[in-house]
């Protein structure tokens, strides 16, 4: 055998401190197969009526597994019995002879030993594969309360080896043992770990140019004529409401116009490149580093699917392979469904808007004179709290529909339900975010009309309109509150959920700690040469591992799919858990592909459409002082404030009707006959103007060619990073030609 060199990509991770050690560690001590290698446990209410259905159909299953020769040993607690379920040797066996004849897996992982979580993967796959008489299996019995639970045993020495390394806080800034994570949890829940820790890592560049493109708009705060223009100005400006709402001050908003210039100002284009780049660059490498970890565990050609063939082999022997299955009629279905879905969630955006207009025009009119004042602000603040609402139930939701419609497509394999259903949830989770904060960012103020001619909902409420700022603040203030919200109670929960439960599970588990104190096998060590524990030491041990979080087959996809949407917020503006092998986080690194690509085009719009970069530059080279190539001693950007308003005059009969007398009197009782309002119209019959068609147009042009400039950059940048290092290639080859040769040597002998 070639000496094995360690992967450089991994070296690179160690430097970095995403991980602390290179990958090359191997299962120790193979596990030795005992009486108290219980490989997973059944839990179930006791049931004293021998009568009952559920009774016989405990017994039923139970006598089932028997059949498969699996050890099953009874242990009664009070309310609840427990089944340790053991497999014997030949299953495993059988697994390691059907992997190497297998035409993708053969090349795959060491097959002289069967690790710890392999034996769990296999005995969890032939439990869910058990069915009973009726045709129920394990899913069927626990729905129906038959099993109440069912879960897999800690390995208590590595478990504790895991918390001094890794599930500690102390430990958040060092690198993660991520080979200890593979071996103990499986390459799946190592994968999330490894990209997750690669994520974090490469936020740190982003968050550093952030705050500089924040520092140079804080730079300009005092010599910004953008800024002393809004303060000094003695400008009217229109009511933003119907009824109550007076003529303001344009100067009022000098706060929020400085606020404004933080995140809208010239750095905010390259930001936004930066970040679509960024996009690319985080997934060139990870999938670099992915390549150097899955040859280290050899994993490399493994595929899922012929593994869970392999499986259903193993649990039955005469076993008939599930056929590849496609119906136009219910790909049509599902197509149906998922654009009804996604009108539903569009629809909710509607009903956002509504309740903020309806809101706004409520605090307007209402009694106290600060939620008058700042009606607008505070509907869209409570709009923003209303969506986070709807995120939640809305998530629920999603997840029952994407099941629903996995069942309709009748998948052939677990991979391809959980590749559809990944997909599928995605999407609607990905409207319900961002539905709104599309419409905020690219529809609201520019489709609410103007003074004498509002866009009005049933006749009566008038559409809002941006903040006065700049309708990027009002982006700015959406996204703010929702990640903040989301973020922070999530965590609340997350960390206090299962803290609260110990706390309340804490006296019984003392009282079974107390009773094992007098058992002779008090040492983990002496089980290990076949030593039977007994029952208060096993029934301890299976009541701490049943009082764990409950964990499902898409446990990990709750992660990814938090992740996968704060990794879209960023570019586009402990449980007993059963081990899962693969080479790839799967179709996620899709959705991470297409997000990146929409990344560029939701930036180029944001700078297009949404802020005033593009008017700027309009304004500049030809309308400013500076309009083809003048050179003066006032500053470019002079007037530009007054050159984006239009004016509203009162003796146009429109405005009559659109505005009282009351509402054109200013807060120190003067009474203006006109009033200015953020568009490019004619104050005489309310028709744009020759420079809105202008700007519209370099709008567009500067949205292709920003996003060809960036999409050619992150062609580039991907074709430059390789998406696996030559290493890595080269040692899969010699590790191919030592297993051919070997395998001719076994064959001339």
């Amino acid at each position: 055998m070639p000496v094995h060199k360690r992967q450089p990509s991994i070296e690179l991770l160690e430097i970095m401190g995403v991980v602390k050690e290179n990958g090359n560690e191997q299962i120790s001590i193979p596990p030795v197969h005992t009486p108290l290698s219980y490989d997973y446990v059944l839990v179930a209410k006791t049931i004293e009526n021998q009568e009952r259905e559920a009774y016989k159909k405990q017994t039923e299953y139970i006598e089932e597994l028997k059949k498969k020769n699996i050890r099953v040993t009874k242990i009664i607690d009070d309310d609840l019995v427990f089944y340790g379920i053991q497999a014997p040797k030949e299953i495993f066996e059988k697994y390691r002879y059907l992997l190497k004849v297998s035409d993708a897996c053969n090349w795959s992982s060491d097959q002289n030993i069967v690790p710890l979580s392999t034996r769990i993967r296999i005995v969890h796959f032939i439990l869910n594969h058990t069915p009973i008489r009726s045709g129920e299996g394990l899913r069927d019995l626990m729905k129906t309360k038959v099993f109440e639970a069912r879960f897999c045993l800690h390995e208590k020495k590595k478990q504790r080896e895991l918390k001094e390394s890794w599930a500690r806080w102390t430990a958040c800034l060092q690198g993660q043992p991520i080979t200890a994570v593979r071996n103990y949890f499986g390459e799946k829940v190592a994968l999330y770990y490894l990209w997750l820790g690669w994520y974090t890592y490469l936020l740190i560049p982003p968050a550093i140019i952030g705050i500089i493109v924040f520092l140079y708009g804080l730079a300009y705060f005092k010599s910004s004529p953008l800024i002393k223009e809004v303060c000094e100005t003695d400008t009217v400006m229109c009511p933003l409401c119907d009824n109550k709402c007076k003529v303001w001050q344009l100067s009022d908003t000098c706060a929020y116009a400085k606020m404004s210039m933080l995140f809208d100002n010239n750095g905010t284009v390259f930001f936004a490149m930066f970040t679509a780049v960024w996009a690319t660059l985080f997934l060139a490498f990870w999938k670099r580093h992915r390549a150097s970890y899955v040859c280290e565990w050899k994993v490399s050609d493994w595929c899922e699917e012929e593994e869970e063939l392999i499986l259903e082999i193993v649990n039955n022997a005469n076993c008939k392979p599930k056929k590849h299955k496609h119906s136009y009629l219910r790909s049509t279905l599902v197509l149906l469904c998922v654009t009804v879905m996604i009108l539903v969630i569009i629809g909710l955006t509607h009903v956002l808007v509504v309740f903020r207009v309806i809101t706004a025009v409520l605090l307007a009119n209402g009694k106290s004179e600060f939620l008058s004042n700042y009606s607008t602000s505070a509907a869209m603040m409570l709009g923003a709290v209303l969506h986070y609402l709807i995120i939640t139930v809305m998530t629920r939701v999603n997840r029952i529909v994407a099941m629903k419609l996995c069942e309709l497509e009748e998948t052939r394999s677990f991979a391809a339900t959980e590749k559809s259903f990944t997909v599928k949830m995605f999407t609607f989770q990905f409207f319900t975010y961002f539905s709104s904060l599309f419409y905020v960012a690219f529809f609201l103020g520019r489709i609410n009309g103007h003074p004498g001619g509002y866009v009005r909902i049933a006749g009566v409420w008038r559409l809002e309109e941006c903040h006065p700022s700049g309708c990027l603040t009002d982006l700015f203030i959406q996204m703010a509150i929702i990640m903040v919200l989301k973020q922070t109670i999530s965590n609340v929960f997350e960390f206090t959920g299962p803290w609260f439960c110990r706390w309340l599970k804490r006296r019984q588990t003392q009282r079974l700690q107390r009773k094992c104190a007098h058992c002779y096998l008090k040492d983990e060590s002496e089980a290990k040469y076949g030593a039977e524990l007994c029952d208060n030491c096993k029934l301890r041990d299976w009541l701490s591992n049943y009082r764990l979080n409950d964990v499902d087959s898409f446990s990990l996809f709750n992660e990814f799919l938090e992740m996968v949407i704060q990794f879209s917020f960023t570019t586009i503006f402990v449980a007993a858990m059963v081990p899962k092998k693969t080479n790839d986080i799967g179709v996620w690194i899709d959705v991470l592909e297409a997000i990146g690509v929409l990344a560029v085009i939701a930036n180029g719009l944001v700078i297009g459409v949404s802020s005033d970069f593009v008017p700027r530059l309009v304004y500049k080279y030809r309308y400013g002082p500076c309009a083809n190539g003048t050179v003066t001693d006032i500053d470019c950007m002079a007037g530009y404030i007054n050159n984006t308003l239009s004016i509203a005059r009162m003796d146009n009969t429109s405005m009559k009707n659109e505005f009282s007398i009351d509402q054109m009197q200013t807060p120190s009782g003067l009474n203006v006959s006109y009033c200015s309002y953020r568009d490019y119209r004619s104050s005489e019959d309310y028709s744009l103007t020759p420079q809105f068609w202008l700007i519209l147009a370099v709008r567009f042009a500067f949205v292709i060619l920003f996003e060809h400039v960036v999409v050619i950059c992150k062609f580039v940048a991907a074709w430059f990073v390789p998406s696996a290092p030559m290493q890595v290639k080269n040692d899969r080859l010699f590790d191919k030609l030592h297993r051919l040769k070997e395998e001719l040597r076994s064959f001339e002998l």
